[in-house]
C-alpha cells in the first residue's frame, strides 16, 4: 500500500463507477486492468489509493485518460456531454476485482 495519506472522503469520492464495455472486458482479461470513471480532478496516487481502500487489492500502476464530451443535437439545438475521466488500474499478479459477483450476505 501507499504510504502518502489522503483524506478517507476525498478517496471514497475519486473513484464514479467502473467501466464495464467490451473494450473494459477485453483489457481485463488480457492486462489485468480494470478501468473505472473517475474524478476529473483526481490524480493517479489518489486513484491508487482509492482502489486500493475500497476493494482491498495491491494496484501496481494507474494510467488515465481525458474522454472528450460526444456532441448531441436536443431537436433544432446543438449540445455537448460532459468531458470525463478514465483510469487504467493495473493489479498486482494473483488479485482480481470481480464486479458480477455480489458480496453482500
Amino acid at each position: 500500500m501507499s504510504n502518502i495519506k489522503f483524506s478517507q472522503e476525498r478517496l471514497m469520492n475519486v473513484l464514479h463507477m467502473p467501466q464495464i464495455s467490451e473494450k473494459a472486458t477485453y483489457v481485463s482479461e488480457k492486462h489485468d486492468q480494470v478501468i473505472f470513471r473517475v474524478e476529473p480532478t483526481a490524480t493517479k496516487p489518489e486513484i491508487k489509493a482509492a482502489v486500493e481502500l475500497m476493494f482491498k487489492v495491491d494496484v501496481e500502476s494507474v494510467q488515465v485518460a481525458l474522454v472528450k464530451g460526444k456532441q448531441k443535437r436536443f431537436g433544432k439545438f446543438m449540445g455537448r456531454r460532459k468531458d470525463w475521466k478514465k483510469a487504467y488500474v493495473c493489479l498486482a499478479p494473483g488479485h482480481k476485482i470481480n464486479f458480477s459477483e455480489s458480496e453482500q450476505g
